[in-house]
Parts: structure tokens; C-alpha cells; sequence
């Protein structure tokens, strides 16, 4: 998530385009075996062939929005993108983007991924959550477990670094009660010291000739392949309700309404 910028250009196509290059593949990768084998052997073909395997988008599994006047990073007012420096006062582009993609496959057939990005958001951040499901019987009945936060792994990209799972436990009590608890590991703090940039570790990399974490040409253009149906879409269909969310807030209220449709909702950011 991006906390927006003064003097913003062109940035709709090239937001789905790095919204797809990273989130759903990381999560991918990380969870299964196989493809972790794959790609330690060749990590570019590897995200290729699951890029190949990502069901072409359509409307109503995608969500574009542009902010309005509302509330910035320093608690300050701030203008609407339109009334940004350089951009044109009619412009319809995206500055906020939400996805839902499926992975056509055996192992993630009726998995739901969901993606999004944005400028002028509450928080700047970048991480992965993947929200575990209920268990199918209730273990503990004297508790209302459907009203506990669903066990969630948290992989924070950025700013910082680290890995947090939340997950029910028992109290300490002759009840069979539980509540939610936290376990946090944070690079900084265990560490003491920051990690390199991205671009540290990209030139670094570059040096040393690995190509792991670099795009190969039919990588990019696999992931076009899956975003170039819904582009066109919106590029044949100008937005109306532009600007549908204000500064300051986690997006327009249709990506609320994507998972909503699936009974669920987005993680607060910052969380």
C-alpha cells in the first residue's frame, strides 16, 4: 500500500501490473513444497508457470477507485488526485486497484486470492495474510469462537520486516475457554539492525549474477496475459464514479463489497 506522492502520472495499468507481480505468487511459493523446489532450481520459470495457471480476470473480480480531498499522512487536508500537480482535471486514472485472482489447479482450485494496492491509503505497507480456515466441529463450546479473529499468519514486507501469527489458546482457567494471542517476530528488533533496501539487495544480486529475484521477459509478459482483459474493460468503459474513495481511507467501498460477497472482509492496515 502506497501513501501517495505529489505529481503523479500514468500509474493505472502499471498499479495492476505490480499488484500481480508479486502478492499472490509469494503466497504461492511459500506454501507449497513443490513449487519451492521449483524455484530453487529456477525461480524465474518456476513464477512463469504459475502466472500461466492464474484464471484470466473479469469485472466483477476487480475494483478500480481514485481518491478524493480527505486526510493525509500528517494529519493535514490534501487534494483529490484530479487537483494533483501535472495531472488532468478529468483524468481517470486508477489509484487504487483490488483483486480477487484463482489459481487453476488441483491444490488451489476454490482457494481465493486477494490483492490490493493503492495511493493515499491509512498506512504505508507492504505485507501477505493468510487467514486460516475454522475448524469443522466446536472443540471448545463455552466459547463463542465464531466471534474470535480467524487464526491469521502475517508476512510483513515493509516497513517492517517480520512475521506474526495470531491464534486462539486456551485461558488459564478449569473452562475450556479461549482467546486470541499473538506471537511476533520482528527483523529489526531480533537483529539489531535494519535490513538492506530492495535496491541494495537488486544491485547486489545483479553483481553476483543471480537472477532470482529479476523478471524474465516471459514472466512479465504471462502476467499480462491475466490483467489484460480486465484493462481493457476499463479502458472502454471510463470510470463514473471517480472519485469514489477520500484521502486517508482503505479504498472505495466496492472492494469492501468483493469480499463481502464472499463472507469475508479486508485486514484493518497496519494491523
Amino acid at each position: 500500500m502506497q501513501l501517495g506522492m505529489v505529481g503523479l502520472g500514468r500509474m493505472g495499468a502499471n498499479m495492476v501490473r505490480r499488484l500481480m507481480a508479486g502478492g499472490h505468487r509469494c503466497v504461492v511459493f511459500d506454501l507449497d513444497a513443490k513449487a519451492v523446489e521449483r524455484m530453487a532450481a529456477d525461480g524465474a520459470k518456476g513464477a512463469v508457470s504459475l502466472d500461466s495457471l492464474v484464471e484470466a480476470l473479469d469485472p466483477p473480480r476487480a475494483v478500480r477507485g481514485q481518491y478524493g480531498p480527505g486526510t493525509g499522512a500528517d494529519g493535514g487536508d490534501v487534494p483529490g488526485y484530479r487537483a494533483e500537480p501535472s495531472v488532468e482535471p478529468g483524468s481517470d486514472t486508477e489509484t487504487f486497484v483490488a483483486l480477487k485472482l484463482l489459481v487453476d489447479n488441483w491444490r488451489w482450485a476454490g482457494v481465493p486470492f486477494y490483492l490490493r494496492t493503492g495511493k493515499r491509503m491509512p498506512a504505508r505497507l507492504t505485507e501477505i495474510a493468510i487467514q486460516f480456515k475454522r475448524a469443522p466441529f466446536m472443540m471448545f463450546r463455552e466459547t463463542a469462537v465464531e466471534q474470535l479473529a480467524p487464526n491469521t499468519l502475517v508476512m510483513r514486507i515493509q516497513p517492517d520486516e517480520g512475521i506474526s501469527l495470531h491464534f486462539g489458546a486456551k485461558m488459564p482457567s478449569a473452562a475450556l475457554q479461549i482467546g486470541g494471542v499473538d506471537m511476533d517476530f520482528s527483523y529489526t528488533d531480533y537483529f539489531g539492525r535494519m535490513r538492506s533496501t530492495g535496491y541494495e539487495t537488486l544491485l547486489y544480486d545483479a553483481m553476483k549474477g543471480d537472477p532470482t529475484l529479476f523478471q524474465r521477459a516471459d514472466n512479465a509478459e504471462a502476467g499480462w496475459r491475466t490483467v489484460s482483459p480486465i484493462l481493457d474493460v476499463w479502458g472502454a468503459l471510463p470510470a463514473r464514479d471517480f472519485a469514489n474513495y477520500a484521502a486517508g481511507d482503505a479504498g472505495p467501498s466496492a472492494a469492501d463489497e468483493l469480499l463481502a460477497r464472499d463472507g469475508r472482509r479486508w485486514r484493518p492496515l497496519g494491523r
